[in-house]
């Protein structure tokens, strides 16, 4: 089937049929790629760390969920590769971008991936190419910020020379239950035939595409998702606090409260929030919303909760020391889970780094125990804690410390050892309310 498009008159069969790009080989775009191949499109993965090119092209993964059989079948017959070369795109027919979009230390949106990433492919674009963002942002990035260094690098027009669209991310890492396949994806485009383009490619490897009308409603929808939760856990980490303070448990209020089969949504207390997504993406609207003369005061005061709460694990920390007649200068503690989730190798914006950053600040000696993360490498926020090992998990090691603090709770670890063995237990995640334990060594926080 052939049909005359505003980005080059191309045919669509011919623009869906050839290779497909993906920038950004981590937890959105190594997914998305096997997806793709999965479905018979050959793709190329491109990112600016050598050693993940490296890696890929030898069949070997560094993601826990994803294993290196999975990326040796897409490596067979070509089907998948992998380089640092941005040159390369001019042979591709469609390029996705699944970058970083973090924070500054200012807490303002940080595009510069978004935009690095538009600059080094710019000039080496074709007519016709699709160009899709999938990194989270404010409303605009894709037809304005991303748009313009675009044009500017190939000197060609969107939406006239090539198509440009937005389709938001909606993976979920170390949840066996969610796809990429047959996750329902957001696409918006530039003009009707970007967004016709983009579901044919989309297409391709996702069973249900909803189309909107435009690049900003997917972004907007997409800020939309993560700012409902993220201000949801502020509501029952609120709640945590003020119930604690009554002798109430939340944990048992909101396991009474679910039983209502309508107008009720459970969401649960932690430590703080983390991950790509819920901790970052709420401030994105916020900064956007200023430019409007707009207040967001819900979301901000979301985001001041839920950015408290490694402060009051600590709190609490330090009131189980005392109960033991301990102070926290000077006591070895244990956090135990440094990746953001449960099940997974991913500790971006974990509260876990927070948490043992306040505590190494009022004296304590640090330590951390998670099987997903053997060795902390390096990060952007917190290099310090680099090359920093996880203990053993034994007897000996366990019983050694004066506290452990729960902070993210996998599902491989034996709590009931960590019952039998701690002096004392912070809960963050109430994984210890089926275990019983000697009157005050097993705190909730």
């Amino acid at each position: 089937m052939t049909q005359n498009t505003e980005a080059g008159q191309t045919t669509r069969d011919d623009q869906v049929g050839t290779r497909v790009a993906i920038i950004g080989m981590g937890y959105v775009g190594l997914p998305l790629a096997l997806q793709f191949v999965r479905s018979g499109t050959r793709v190329l993965g491109i990112d600016v760390d050598e050693s993940k090119v490296d890696r890929l092209n030898g069949g070997q993964s560094y993601i826990k969920h994803i294993s290196s059989e999975d990326i040796g079948e897409a490596r067979r017959d070509q089907r998948f590769s992998a380089t640092t070369d941005f040159s390369e795109i001019a042979d591709v027919a469609a390029v996705i971008i699944c970058v970083p979009t973090p924070l500054s230390k200012n807490r303002d949106p940080d595009i510069s991936y978004v935009l690095d990433t538009g600059r080094a492919m710019a000039p080496h674009l074709r007519k016709g190419t699709l160009i899709a963002l999938e990194s989270t942002t404010y409303p605009g990035t894709t037809d304005e910020n991303l748009r313009a260094v675009l044009e500017e690098g190939s000197g060609m027009v969107a939406g006239v020379d090539f198509h440009l669209a937005y389709s938001p991310e909606r993976e979920d890492p170390g949840n066996p239950a969610s796809k990429v396949g047959e996750v329902p994806k957001l696409v918006g485009g530039l003009t009707p035939a970007c967004l016709e383009l983009a579901l044919a490619v989309y297409g391709r490897a996702v069973k249900n595409l909803v189309p909107v009308s435009s690049c900003r409603v997917a972004e907007a929808a997409k800020l939309l998702e993560n700012i409902f939760r993220s201000v949801n856990i502020a509501l029952v980490n609120e709640l945590k606090i003020v119930y604690a303070a009554m002798g109430i448990d939340i944990w048992e209020v909101i396991a009474a409260a679910k039983t209502k089969p309508f107008g009720f949504m459970p969401f649960y207390p932690g430590p703080g929030l983390g991950g790509h997504c819920i901790p970052i993406d709420p401030f994105y609207l916020t900064w956007k919303a200023h430019e409007f003369e707009c207040a967001t005061r819900f979301i901000e005061l979301a985001g001041e909760i839920n950015t408290s709460m490694p402060g009051y694990v600590v709190e609490r920390i330090a009131e189980a020391l005392n109960d033991a007649k301990k102070p926290l200068n000077g006591s070895r503690i244990l956090v135990l889970g440094l990746a953001y989730k449960p099940n997974v190798d991913d500790e971006r914006e974990s509260p876990s780094y927070r948490i043992m950053e306040l505590l190494k600040r009022k004296g304590g000696e640090v330590f951390y125990h998670d099987p997903f993360v053997p060795v902390i490498g390096q990060t952007r926020e917190h290099s310090e804690w680099a090359g920093t090992p996880s203990v053993e998990w034994n007897r000996e090691t366990i019983s050694g410390f004066d506290l452990v603090v729960i902070s993210t709770a996998h599902t491989c670890i034996n709590y009931a050892e960590l019952a039998e063995w701690a002096a004392c237990i912070v809960d963050t995640r109430n994984v210890m309310s089926e275990f019983q334990s000697s009157r005050g060594r097993i705190w909730k926080a």
